[in-house]
């Protein structure tokens, strides 16, 4: 029987949430009688004490080396089995314009958008005639989607945005108002859709980590006709940007009807109240089964096998 490293922690602006997913993930799988040990990632490095004959590794990092496919790819060069994603997948997905077009070319709506960066010298006007409308969303193209987002609802706000002092590649691109919906993909199958509710102005950092900002409503009360439409765009997208084992896929539902994706989470949040979760929860499975069904893959690409 493997032993089952949890990395939890990083360098990112996201370690606090991390160090909460991750003592939760260790302690589900010591509930369901697991060997497991969790180690604190404080360097973007893979730490001493740990041995790919003996561990299998299940990262619950969020944001920077832990989602860009830095963590994984260190894992591949090592020879160890772990959970998620492999680096390619992973850095496709942190890279949002990538995981758009990919996703597209699956049949799967997606914003028309601009991507801008500090090479890139378009006027408002050229980027509003580019993607058609002056109702717009920008973010950074390689964070999570509530990191720095903007909403802008005139060209003249679009000016006054482009000229502020911002740092590496960013996403212009329209704003689809509507619902917003996630969906977990375990396995390659969606699971079950999840309605966020801010409780004011969109879903941000803020509303995603301040108690009582947002409300979730699973499953999240959408026609079944528009829930498995969501869960196949799910299944494609995740298929088209070569992932594997889990990913949570974001969406906007307008008015019209076809869901219009965001991006893949590769590393979402894992506490017991998280989206994936709550995802896996409208399709029967407790936060203990979920756990265990996201590690079974890695056991299984062990050298040795061992099922835990």
């Amino acid at each position: 029987m493997p032993r089952i490293v949890v990395f939890k922690g990083g360098c990112s602006s996201e370690r606090e949430v991390s160090l909460v997913s991750g003592k939760a993930v260790a302690e589900a799988l010591r509930r369901c009688g697991c060997d497991v040990a969790e180690i604190d990632l404080t360097a973007e490095a893979l730490p001493a004490g740990i041995d790919p004959s003996r561990d299998v590794i299940f990262p619950v990092l969020h944001g920077g080396y832990g989602e860009n496919g830095g963590v994984q790819a260190d894992l591949e060069k090592a020879g160890f089995a772990y959970a998620g994603c492999d680096a390619a997948a992973s850095a496709i997905c942190m890279d949002k314009p990538k995981a758009k077009a990919l996703a597209e070319k699956a049949g799967v709506r997606v914003a028309k958008s601009v991507v801008l960066d500090e090479s890139t010298h378009l006027t408002a006007a050229e980027i509003v005639a580019a993607i058609g409308v002056a109702d717009l969303v920008a973010k950074p193209a390689c964070e999570g989607s509530s990191v720095g987002l903007a909403l802008l609802a005139s060209e003249s706000e679009l000016a006054a945005w482009l000229g502020t002092q911002r740092k590496g590649v960013w996403l212009v691109e329209e704003r689809i108002r509507g619902r917003e919906l996630t969906c977990g993909v375990l396995g390659g199958k969606g699971m079950g859709i999840v309605q966020i509710v801010p409780a004011v102005g969109v879903y941000d950092f803020k509303s995603k980590y301040t108690p009582g900002s947002t409300n979730y409503i699973y499953p999240a009360p959408i026609s079944e006709k528009a829930a498995d439409t969501v869960r196949r765009k799910s299944e494609a997208a995740f298929t088209a940007c070569g992932c594997r084992d889990y990913a949570r896929a974001d969406f906007i539902l307008p008015a019209d009807g076809e869901p219009v994706f965001l991006e893949l989470n590769t590393l979402p949040g894992m506490t017991p109240t998280s989206l994936l979760p709550k995802s896996a929860s409208c399709v029967g499975l407790s936060f203990e089964k979920l756990v265990l069904k996201m590690i079974e893959p890695a056991i299984a690409r062990m050298p040795v096998k061992a099922v835990c």
